[in-house]
This record gives C-alpha cells, sequence and structure tokens, in this order.
C-alpha cells in the first residue's frame, strides 16, 4: 500500500471514518465522466462528419485509428442515445437484363488470386430515382482496393453509358495490356460495341454465372453503400446536382476518406499507396480444378463394385484446363478460352 506522507491510504480511511472502496470510487468518479464525453464528442463529430454514414464499426474502427480504446458495444449506445445511428434506407434492386443473343465469357474473377492493382476490375450498373425520372449510374472498381476508378452518369442503359465509364477507367489507371475485366452478363457488357472496346484496350473480359451476384460482389457491395450513403441521404434538384453529389462522393469520400472493412478498415487510396510500397513482381494467379483430380473422382467405383470405362474429365461450361495462370497466358490464349469462341451448339447462349 502506497504511503502518503507517513500514512497510508487505509490508515487515512480509517482516520477519515470511510472505506477504502468509498475512496478509490471517489477517485474514480471525476475521471470517467470527462473521458465519457471526451467519447461522445469524438463519436459525435465523425458521425456528423461523415454526414451519418458510418456505423458503429466504422466510427469504432475511426476512433482505434486516433487512438481511442473504446468497446463497438459503447458506441452503438451513444449513437444510439444521440440519435445518430447511420442512414439505412431502401434496398438494392438488380437492372440486368442477360435474356440477349450475345454469348457470355469465361468467369475467370472467381478463380484470381490479386496481387496488385490493374489486375481484375469490376463493373456494374444502377439505377437512381429521382423527382420526375430515373437516370442510370454505370461503375468501374479496381478489385484489389476497392477503389472506383471510373463512372458515368446518364439517362438510358445504352451501351455508351458502361463504355463511358470504361473509358474513363482507362484514361485515369492506363493499366497494362491483359487486365481482367468481370462483369455481371447485362446485354451492356455482352453486346458487340463494349466487346470491341475491351479489344482495344487489350483486357480480357469475364462475366458472372447466371444468376449469381456473388460473383460480383465487391461491385455490387459499392451500389449498396452508395445507395444507403449517399442517394437515400438526399434530395436532388436535378441531374446537375445529382451528378455533383456523385461526384463529391466517390472522388472526395469514398475513395480518400471512408474507411472499408474488406481493406482493414482503410480507405482504398491509402491502401494502395501501402500496398505500392511493396514490390511485387508477380501478376495475378489462377487456380483451376486440376484434370487428375476430376478424373479420379469419376473413377469411383459403383454399386457394382466396378470401375467406369476410362473416359476423358468433363467440364463444366465455366471451368479452364488445369494449370492455367494469367502470368503466363497472353490476352490472346486467354480470350481463346472464351465461350464466346466456341460453337454455339456446344455452349449454351445466355
Amino acid at each position: 500500500m502506497p504511503l502518503q506522507g507517513s500514512l497510508s491510504i487505509e490508515r487515512m480511511c480509517q482516520l477519515a471514518g470511510v472505506s477504502r472502496a468509498g475512496f478509490y470510487r471517489s477517485l474514480q468518479e471525476r475521471a470517467p465522466v470527462e473521458e465519457e464525453m471526451e467519447t461522445r464528442s469524438a463519436i459525435q463529430q465523425i458521425a456528423v462528419e461523415h454526414r451519418r454514414r458510418y456505423g458503429y464499426r466504422r466510427i469504432t474502427a475511426e476512433l482505434h485509428r486516433l487512438g481511442m480504446a473504446v468497446n463497438h458495444k459503447r458506441v452503438l449506445r451513444i449513437l444510439s442515445e444521440d440519435n445518430l445511428l447511420a442512414v439505412r434506407r431502401g434496398e438494392f434492386v438488380s437492372t440486368t437484363e442477360s435474356d440477349h443473343p450475345f454469348p457470355v465469357h469465361l468467369n475467370l474473377a472467381r478463380r484470381m488470386e490479386l496481387t496488385g492493382i490493374n489486375q481484375l476490375w469490376v463493373a456494374d450498373i444502377t439505377y437512381i430515382r429521382l423527382k420526375n425520372e430515373f437516370v442510370y449510374l454505370a461503375v468501374v472498381l479496381d478489385a484489389y482496393s476497392r477503389k472506383v476508378v471510373g463512372w458515368a452518369l446518364g439517362r438510358t442503359m445504352a451501351a455508351r453509358l458502361p463504355m463511358a465509364a470504361l473509358q474513363q477507367a482507362v484514361s485515369e489507371r492506363q493499366p497494362p495490356p491483359g487486365l481482367v475485366h468481370h462483369s455481371e452478363r447485362g446485354v451492356q457488357y455482352a453486346c458487340g460495341e463494349y466487346a470491341q472496346l475491351l479489344q482495344r484496350y487489350q483486357m480480357i473480359p469475364s462475366m458472372s454465372r447466371a444468376g449469381n451476384p456473388y460473383d460480383n460482389a465487391s461491385c455490387e457491395s459499392f451500389l449498396k453503400t452508395f445507395k444507403q450513403e449517399e442517394i437515400y441521404a438526399n434530395d436532388y434538384r436535378d441531374m446537375e446536382h445529382l451528378h455533383e453529389n456523385i461526384e463529391e462522393f466517390i472522388e472526395q469520400y469514398y475513395n480518400r476518406c471512408r474507411l472499408h472493412s474488406a481493406l482493414g478498415y482503410r480507405p482504398p487510396e491509402e491502401f494502395e499507396r501501402d500496398a505500392s510500397t511493396t514490390v511485387n513482381c508477380a501478376g495475378a494467379t489462377m487456380s483451376f480444378f486440376r484434370h487428375a483430380e476430376i478424373y479420379r473422382s469419376d473413377e469411383r467405383e459403383n454399386k457394382n463394385g466396378e470401375r467406369p470405362n476410362s473416359r476423358p474429365p468433363a467440364h463444366r461450361p465455366d471451368e479452364s484446363p488445369a494449370g492455367y495462370s494469367s502470368a503466363s497466358c497472353s490476352p490472346a490464349e486467354l480470350a481463346s478460352a472464351s465461350p464466346a469462341g466456341r460453337h454455339t451448339e456446344q455452349e449454351g447462349i445466355v
């Protein structure tokens, strides 16, 4: 027990007629009040700065980045008490129109292991409802950093809308040949004009499986975030006003400031800067089912204990030969693996 002069705390409590627990409690009562006010002020400032776009998890992560040790349950309680919970309205609605005569391409995105930027871009389209009309937003994201590298706003869902977003992305990033461009199977991305644009930029097309939004999850996640944190939280006078707000949200807020859970709660641009400090010359790799593994699985004994006759392994339409690596194949070789280059009677057209 530490001494205060020649008296211990225990002795002083005896002389004062108070318990030691009461003495320590009196010391702790003043500091928590000050700490509570400081924490509440920081939470309120973060919530207001981010226009109530942040939920309690991201606010907790932001507090940790500021050096404040705060539990997420406490943050949630304070947000609830101060009526600062994040705005959550509406649901994401798909705009995919996959009933078209154009060929679809092999799904490469789900097999890629990314090691840097400009290896895989993902693209999608969403609608925005204004007071008197519907408008549409096309975006292109770098799948490695989740950064929005291109976007375009228009009044129609014609192919020129996603083409404008892609051209902006190419102008901004100047990617090397061989980049994989992944999208859903919508007619805007499957049409001849878009395919020609990909060929001009030496990009490798990739498309999601039918009815499976998880193959394009990072782009779907961004569009959901964009709707909840920007569109549903504001009213727009006209399309010009909407364009200004979208530009501010994407360029100034999302890419530079907003913490992304998939990036270890870092903004995309900060994540790219940190990643660029690590030199990595290896390109993205892809993994496929091994021929031998499929062959062995087909040679399992039947009910009579007999093995079937040897035969080449069958592949699904979205599978490719084993041992394939994007680092060792040219864009032309990879494009030849697409169902687009096969006979339509062998591959179903979606």
